[in-house]
């Protein structure tokens, strides 16, 4: 069922001063500044919420799309640059999706002499078993993927799974948690699994959607599409993206400045007594006397 290659190429190309997955990157000061951009957005989030125990094993998820080949680039170059000292294993799980080219990634991945497990799992048939035709298949294929690759990592030591979300997933999220879920919530940078034995990472917490999409098509990623999900439409997601991306059209910048606001929490000032002692405002109170 399982493929896993661990056989490693040297993890720098001192000619080109970088590690091999950038040897055929654009030399331009845009693309260079782009680079720096999610460079320093990545490395920022790693040490504000102190992702990093030097010496562990990180599982970086590896879908084919445009931000897990981003992530893994990004990861690949701080671990180069000396600043990310831990083992880093690519994974991608084939949840044996209708015409997935099976080839792409180890083809990739071993060319790059990147260590990597490739695993085999039919979750595709349960998931269109278990929902009727039409239905969003997002959540359940979801949790199947995400139990799948806690396994992966305890068999294979890693204290981590890393994920490639960014920062207008975890917008949609809180949006989608605020319009229908009646909560307040994101997705946080790191958290720990329900069985607390594997953390989930997100570093590109900071990193913009439409960067990571720039830098993707710079770079000429072999990208594999879904065609479980993506090809669904009317997903509230998508509706949430797009009421993001139209406010960003009409006020430019208010997509960081959101982000931002989700570590900028004043609980007096909002409605929740678990969070903020609102009955014992009454002993304060100055009666004059």
């Amino acid at each position: 069922m399982n493929e896993i290659a661990l056989d490693i190429r040297p993890d720098e190309d001192h000619e080109t001063g970088a590690h091999p997955i950038f040897a055929d990157a654009p030399r331009s000061v845009e693309f260079n500044k782009l680079r720096k951009r999610l460079i320093r957005l990545t490395r920022e989030a790693i040490d504000k919420f102190g992702m990093v125990k030097p010496g562990e094993r990180w599982l970086v998820a590896l879908s084919g799309g445009k931000d897990s080949y981003g992530l893994l680039a990004l990861l690949l170059d701080l671990k180069w640059r000396g600043l990310l000292p831990v083992e880093l294993l690519a994974c991608n799980l084939d949840q044996g999706q209708p015409n997935f080219p099976k080839h792409i990634l180890p083809e990739f991945l071993t060319g790059l002499g990147v260590p990597h497990r490739i695993e085999y799992r039919d979750t595709y048939s349960i998931v269109t078993d278990k929902l009727p035709e039409g239905a969003t298949y997002c959540s359940l294929c979801s949790r199947l993927r995400r139990g799948h690759l806690y396994r992966i990592a305890r068999e294979e030591g890693c204290s981590a799974l890393v994920l490639g979300h960014h920062r207008d997933d975890s917008l949609e999220t809180f949006f989608m948690n605020l319009f229908h879920g009646g909560k307040l919530a994101a997705m946080p940078p790191r958290l720990l699994n329900d069985e607390g034995d594997v953390e989930v990472l997100r570093p590109l917490i900071y990193c913009a959607e439409e960067d990571l999409a720039r830098f993707a098509e710079a770079m000429a990623f072999p990208i594999i599409p879904c065609d479980l999900c993506g090809s669904q439409e009317g997903l509230e997601r998508n509706a949430m993206k797009a009421m993001l991306n139209d406010i960003e059209k009409r006020m430019p910048g208010r997509k960081d400045v959101m982000i931002r606001a989700l570590g900028n929490i004043n609980p007096s000032h909002m409605l929740d007594p678990r969070l903020f002692d609102f009955a014992g405002l009454a002993g304060l109170r100055n009666t004059g006397d």
